[in-house]
């Protein structure tokens, strides 16, 4: 068997994957790792990382019988996400800091912590799998279609795949609550995590005007527009919408508005209807393959949001950029969100829409 480093983050899934590992043999070393200060975080908050998660974390370890550690993180979770985060909003785009979190910090940092401890593979609580072959591992869709978290996996890094293990991605998350209650882990029935980590008041826009400051052009007010120029009202600040929203539009309006574009040069946000909301194309970049990329005129299937249904797709030019030409045309592609590529449940890889 293996010695293995498991992230738990004090939430069920992963005290359930470190359980099915002590179970199946393994030598079992638990971390949790510290992403921010906590100091303006409420001891009782619902984000995944805060102090009652390392608590939990430590609680579960102790039921189980292994060491667990913590490792501090926060420097490069800074620079990695939320200077990220707070960047791309001040950009107009709407950004997506789990996939961010995965694909430079986490995982990069557990293989690099795991290796200095004599680990062979590392193991995480996501609803996904591996699969094993001859030509290779393959990341695929958790069985679970409602708790499946493949979107948020594009941007590993495929030499990290042989590596890795999700011990509950055979399982609902029925089975997984199931199983720590039989276990008695004080995890068993705690909700699950509501808000942005690193967002402790719930609203992104105070931690944007903690950190761009008082005076910044995208927290300044600017006109909501139609997509001919014709001023329809004003706003606070653009980087309080994004692509699809629907709330914070004022009315009189003969139908329902949604933003379709937020133009950060003239601090316009862009409204219109429904089949306005539509587009038949998406242009991405920033792009990482965990399977041979694919090539002009295949079809695939590609997510453009985390909630979202995958759907039919032809890729037309592929290289620094890949566009994909929609099968039906879809609403909300929202720039800075992630196309995620499927072939069936293999995900092939993604990237940001541009």
């Amino acid at each position: 068997m293996s010695r293995v480093l498991v992230a738990m983050s004090g939430g069920v899934d992963s005290s359930v994957a470190a359980a099915l590992l002590v179970d199946a043999g393994h030598e079992v070393i638990g971390v949790t790792m510290k992403t921010f200060c906590y100091s303006d975080i409420p001891a009782h908050g619902k984000t995944c990382c805060g102090l009652d998660g390392i608590m939990d974390a430590k609680r579960v370890a102790s039921t189980l019988g292994i060491p667990h550690y913590v490792f501090d993180v926060e420097e490069d979770f800074t620079r990695d996400v939320i200077d990220d985060f707070v960047a791309e909003y001040a950009r107009g785009r709407t950004p997506n800091p789990c996939v961010r979190c995965n694909s430079n910090t986490k995982f990069r940092d557990l293989l690099a912590r795991g290796e200095a401890l004599g680990c062979d593979r590392i193991a995480t609580g996501h609803y996904v799998r591996v699969e094993h072959g001859s030509g290779g591992t393959t990341l695929l869709r958790g069985l679970d279609d409602g708790k499946d978290q493949s979107y948020f996996l594009w941007g590993l890094p495929p030499e990290m795949l042989p590596r890795l293990l999700f011990p509950v991605g055979e399982l609902t998350k029925t089975e997984v609550r199931e199983q720590a209650r039989a276990l008695e882990l004080t995890t068993a029935d705690k909700p699950e995590s509501q808000e942005i980590c690193f967002v402790p008041t719930g609203d992104y826009r105070d931690l944007l005007r903690k950190r761009l400051g008082p005076v910044h052009p995208a927290l300044e007010p600017g006109t909501i527009v139609r997509s001919n120029g014709t001023v329809v009202g004003e706003h606070a600040g653009f980087a309080g919408f994004t692509v699809g929203q629907r709330r914070g539009l004022g009315g009189g309006f003969a139908e329902p508005m949604f933003v379709l574009e937020v133009r950060p040069d003239t601090k316009e946000v862009v409204v219109g209807t429904r089949d306005e909301l539509l587009g038949a194309a998406v242009t991405v970049r920033e792009l990482n393959w965990l399977t041979t990329p694919p090539t002009t005129g295949d079809d695939v299937r590609v997510q453009l949001r985390y909630r979202a249904p995958a759907v039919p797709a032809t890729v037309g030019d592929v290289g620094a950029e890949l566009r994909l030409e929609l099968g039906n045309a879809q609403p909300a592609i929202t720039p800075g969100q992630s196309a995620v590529l499927f072939d069936g449940d293999r995900v092939l890889g993604g990237g940001r829409i541009a």
